[in-house]
C-alpha cells in the first residue's frame, strides 16, 4: 500500500487544541488518520478494521471489499472467509440500513435495527394483518429452516410454506408489502433468530438465502445468565450510548447534526448519548463545534499531518464520507467549483463517482471499466508516480479479485458508461 503512518504523531499532550490550528486541511488529515487510511491498520483483521474505521455500508456493492483492502490490504478471499467464519457479517442496524460489522457488535447493533422491522409490521397491520398471524409465520419459517438444515432463499421458503404466506394484493404492493413473508423474515433477523447469507458467498451482490441462527439479542438481554452490563447495553438508551461512543471513535469527531444523520437519533437522544460518552466540544477554525471523545481531544492536540503522499482510491460510500455525509469537506476550495455531469462537485450531497485521495483531500474521481479492464479517472492535480502506482494496484485488484466494481446491486458497466466516458473526456 502506498501509505504510511510514520508522520502521524499521536503522543498524548495535555494541552487542548488551539481552534486556529483546526483548519479544514488539518482536520482532513486527522480524519484520514482516524479512519486508518494512513497505513496504521496494515496487517489488521477484517473485524479489527471495522471496529476501528466503522461499519462498511453494504447495498450489494463492492464498498466492503475496498474498505478492507484500502486500510489493511485484505483480499476478497480473506473477506469472504471472515464472513463464512462469522467474524464479520452483514446485518440491519442503524436507521434500518445494512452494514458489514464485526462479531463483537452483532448483538447490540441488531437491537438498533429493531424499530425498522417493527415499522414493517405496522404497515401490515394497516392492511388488516394481525400480529398473531406473523408470529405464527415466524415459527413456521424457523421450523422449515431447521428441518431443511440448509439456507433457503425467499422463493424456496414461499414454496415450502405454501398458504402460510399470504398475498396482500395490489394494495400491499403499493405499500411495499406484496406478501407477509418479508416482514416475518425481518422480525426474525432483528431478533437474531435467523441471518441472511449471500448465495455465492460474496458481498457485492444482493442474492440471499436465510439460515437459522441463535444470537437472540432481545432474549439474552433478560436471560438469567446475562450480566448486568449486557442487560444495560441492550436497553434503548444502552445501544444508543454504545453507537455514539463507537461513532465518535470511528470519525475522530463530528457535529451533532452529522451524528444525527448516521444514527437517526432525535436531538434529545443525541444530547443524552453524547453526555454518556463523555464527549467534549471542540471549536474549529471555521467556528464549528465538533464533539469528540476525551482521549481524541488530547491526541488531536499532538497530531501532525504526514508530509509525504498517501494515495487511496475509495468507494463513494466509504466510511470517511458516509459517517458524516460531508464529501464536499474533503475537496480543496479550488476544486469545489469543478463541473461534472450532474453539476458542481461541492453542491452534491454524495460524490458522482468514486474518489481518489491524498491524506484526506479528494484529488480526483474514478470508475472501473470492466470492458477495458481498467480504471477511468480524472485528476484535479498533476499525476505523480505514487498516484499512478496506486491506480494500477487497485485496477489489478479489481480485475483479478472482483471482476468489476459496482456501487450497488443494480450497477452495471452499461449504467455507468456515461460516467466512464465523462471521466475519460475530463482527463
Amino acid at each position: 500500500m502506498s501509505s504510511t503512518s510514520a508522520n502521524a504523531t499521536t503522543d498524548l499532550n495535555p494541552a487542548p487544541p488551539d481552534p486556529a490550528t483546526l483548519t479544514p486541511e488539518f482536520l482532513r488529515a486527522w480524519f484520514w488518520h482516524k479512519q486508518g487510511l494512513d497505513g496504521s491498520l496494515a496487517g489488521a483483521s477484517p473485524e479489527q478494521v471495522l471496529a476501528t474505521a466503522g461499519w462498511a455500508r453494504s447495498v450489494g456493492g463492492a464498498n466492503p471489499y475496498l474498505t478492507l483492502f484500502a486500510r489493511a490490504g485484505i483480499t476478497r478471499e480473506q473477506t469472504d472467509q471472515a464472513v463464512l467464519n462469522l467474524d464479520i457479517h452483514e446485518l440491519p442496524t442503524a436507521r434500518g440500513c445494512t452494514y458489514v460489522l464485526g462479531k463483537s457488535d452483532f448483538r447490540w447493533a441488531l437491537r438498533l435495527g429493531a424499530d425498522a422491522a417493527l415499522a414493517s409490521m405496522k404497515v401490515l397491520e394497516r392492511l388488516g394483518v394481525e400480529r398473531g398471524e406473523i408470529t405464527l409465520l415466524e415459527e413456521q419459517v424457523l421450523h422449515t429452516l431447521n428441518e431443511e438444515q440448509q439456507p433457503l432463499d425467499p422463493k424456496q421458503l414461499r414454496e415450502l410454506l405454501g398458504e402460510s404466506v399470504r398475498s396482500l394484493g395490489e394494495e400491499g404492493r403499493k405499500k411495499g408489502a406484496s406478501t407477509t413473508l418479508p416482514t416475518a423474515l425481518g422480525l426474525l433477523q432483528a431478533d437474531g433468530r435467523i441471518r441472511r447469507v449471500p448465495i455465492n458467498g460474496r458481498l457485492d451482490q444482493q442474492r440471499y438465502a436465510y439460515t437459522a441462527w441463535q444470537l437472540t439479542p432481545n432474549e439474552n438481554s433478560t436471560a438469567e445468565n446475562s450480566t448486568e452490563e449486557t442487560k444495560t447495553e441492550l436497553t434503548d438508551d444502552g445501544v444508543r450510548n454504545l453507537l455514539m461512543q463507537r461513532y465518535l471513535g470511528w470519525t475522530g469527531g463530528a457535529t451533532a447534526k452529522q451524528s444525527q444523520w448516521f444514527t437517526g437519533f432525535t436531538v434529545a437522544q443525541t444530547k443524552k448519548a453524547l453526555a454518556a460518552a463523555g464527549a467534549e466540544g471542540v471549536t474549529t477554525a471555521a467556528g464549528e463545534q465538533l464533539w469528540m471523545l476525551p482521549d481524541d481531544v488530547v491526541r488531536l492536540g499532538a497530531f501532525t499531518s504526514a508530509k509525504t503522499e498517501q494515495i487511496q482510491l475509495l468507494a463513494g460510500t466509504d466510511s470517511l464520507f458516509l459517517l458524516r455525509r460531508n464529501a464536499a469537506d474533503y475537496l480543496d476550495p479550488a476544486d469545489k467549483d469543478k463541473k461534472v455531469l450532474d453539476g458542481t462537485l461541492a453542491l452534491q450531497a454524495d460524490l458522482p463517482d468514486h474518489p481518489i485521495l491524498d491524506r484526506g483531500r479528494i484529488i480526483g474521481l474514478w470508475q472501473y471499466d470492466p470492458g477495458q479492464e481498467q480504471i477511468a479517472y480524472w485528476l484535479f492535480v498533476k499525476e505523480t508516480a505514487a498516484i499512478k502506482d496506486r491506480i494500477k494496484e487497485v485496477e489489478a485488484w479489481i480485475r483479478d479479485e472482483l471482476g468489476d466494481f459496482r456501487s450497488f446491486s443494480l450497477d452495471s458497466a452499461k449504467s455507468r458508461q456515461k460516467r466512464i466516458d465523462a471521466l475519460n473526456a475530463a482527463s
